[in-house]
């Protein structure tokens, strides 16, 4: 009893930590925000290189940890065309792994191209979601309140999966993934997420239509816990808990970033068709 109560207050301390830096990183965007998703992505990607060594495949560190900075900074900034960028990074890898001499090549190549496209290219996905409305004639940072909805009406999805999951799943979801997480629960968690989303429309998401707002709660509730799965699927694989211990009480980097990773380029990729 006493180890949970004090899990407890080590997750409130860091929270309460925590969520108003992301709120101001958020609402400030440029080059903080920048550094921000440069942190998610480079500490995601470590998090991932400790769990393929699990699976005794060794990612190139140095490739690796370059590609997935350079991607997220050409995403702010762009410098080189997409398609050349990705071109180099594969060629780049595949030279490099001939002076390697660590088991499966196939094996090395195969997990860093997947960290790289994984959390590069979604952690990227990220910078152009808070971007999105730069051009807007609105004079407050209105992708900064995007990404502040998207992050809570997550959590509040994750909260109500957990707990109405815990109290009434009888269903299993996806039991060789994720044995706890029941059907009741996601679609709790997907309820709550659109309720999060028309909850934040009323407050700072004015200035976009209602309808747009449900479908990004739509897409919260189904993509996020696709991505929540998607990296309980990786980490059951290499026989871990948690990507990392890395926040206190919370596991990982990608453990509390894994549904926005996902979610982000889905609302880009709407928001993008509609405009």
């Amino acid at each position: 009893m006493a180890k949970k109560l004090g899990n407890l207050s080590t997750r409130v301390i860091v929270g309460l930590i925590g969520i108003p830096l992301l709120v101001v990183l958020s609402l400030v965007g440029k080059i903080p925000f920048l550094i921000l998703v440069l942190a998610i992505g480079l500490v995601s990607y470590f998090e991932f290189t400790r769990m393929m060594r699990n699976k005794h495949s060794y990612t190139n560190k140095l490739i690796g940890y370059l590609s997935v900075a350079v991607i997220i900074v050409n995403e702010y900034k762009p410098v080189i065309d997409y398609h050349l960028l990705l071109l180099l990074i594969t060629v780049l890898l595949l030279l490099f792994e001939l002076f390697r001499n660590k088991d499966s090549a196939v094996s090395n190549i195969g997990s860093t191209l997947f960290g790289i496209f994984y959390i590069g290219i979604l952690s990227a996905a990220i910078i152009d979601l808070r971007e999105f409305y730069k051009d807007s004639v609105f004079t407050y940072p209105q992708g900064g309140y995007l990404i502040i909805s998207i992050l809570a009406s997550i959590w509040i999805c994750d909260s109500a999966a957990y707990f109405i999951g815990s109290a009434y799943g009888k269903h299993k979801l996806f039991l060789r993934v994720s044995p706890n997480k029941s059907w009741e629960g996601a679609v709790a968690g997907f309820v709550f997420a659109v309720a999060g989303m028309i909850a934040a429309h009323e407050f700072i998401l004015d200035f976009m239509e209602l309808k747009d707002v449900i479908i990004i709660g739509f897409i919260v509730g189904i993509f996020g816990q696709i991505g929540d799965l998607i990296e309980s699927l990786i980490k059951r694989d290499a026989h871990v808990k948690d990507s990392s211990s890395i926040i206190p009480g919370h596991g990982g980097i990608l453990d509390r970033f894994d549904s926005l990773l996902f979610t982000a380029p889905v609302v880009y990729l709407y928001l993008s068709l509609i405009r």
